[in-house]
């Protein structure tokens, strides 16, 4: 797909948020399904604010996860709601930005965020788990080419995620994690695995749960 063009981007993408506001600020982009979220998405946000020392989390509630099925996905309102529930901070905003342009893949989203908002630095945010399946991803390799990213430990993922097959295409890549807060002044590809509290809560087994409970 060609690059957004820089002299029509605002008038494309009316509904995006304005440049001004986040003029020389450090954002971290955490995308997903948020079918629904929980703490771990939280706990990610808050780690990184302070490890990476960004000024702001925006979560990014996909429309549709091209990688996982329609059949218990609950609709797109009602994921943003929950979702701006359970992130209650400050420096957390919940956006649908990619149902307002239209992307279905992240390499899509990012490329016009950074088009739009040159003055602004993005951090890719993800769980070791996202990590083990990135190459699935589309453009995958592009991802990382356009924004430093940073993964954080998940449950039963930590030698997985670093022996997957991005985590050893970009090894020599890798940001030590005493290092960590440096990532965002760095030219990318580069990334930083962090270590720290395995939060097993996934929406998996939340919806598992929840389905389980109204049978009973």
């Amino acid at each position: 797909m060609d690059k957004p063009d820089r002299k029509n981007i605002h008038s494309r993408f009316p509904l995006l948020p304005g440049a001004d506001k986040w003029r020389g600020m450090t954002i971290g982009l955490l995308g997903g399904s948020f079918n629904p979220a929980h703490e771990a998405h939280r706990e990610i946000s808050l780690a990184a604010l302070k490890r990476l020392g960004l000024d702001h989390v925006w979560w990014l509630v996909s429309p549709q996860n091209p990688l996982k099925g329609t059949d218990d996905m609950a609709a797109l309102d009602q994921r943003v709601k929950k979702a701006q529930q359970v992130a209650d901070h400050p420096r957390i905003t919940v956006m649908d930005l990619e149902r307002r342009m239209n992307t279905n893949y992240t390499a899509d989203t990012i490329r016009i965020l950074v088009t739009r908002f040159p003055n602004t630095q993005f951090i890719w945010l993800m769980g070791a788990d996202n990590l083990a399946q990135f190459s699935k991803w589309q453009q995958w390799e592009e991802i990382a080419n356009l924004v430093p990213f940073a993964i954080f430990d998940r449950p039963g993922y930590s030698m997985s995620a670093i022996a997957s097959k991005a985590g050893q295409k970009f090894r020599r890549q890798r940001l030590g994690e005493t290092h960590a807060s440096l990532l965002p002044r760095m030219k990318p590809p580069v990334w930083v695995f962090c270590h720290g509290r395995k939060n097993p809560m996934s929406a998996t087994a939340i919806r598992e749960k929840t389905l389980y409970s109204e049978r009973l």
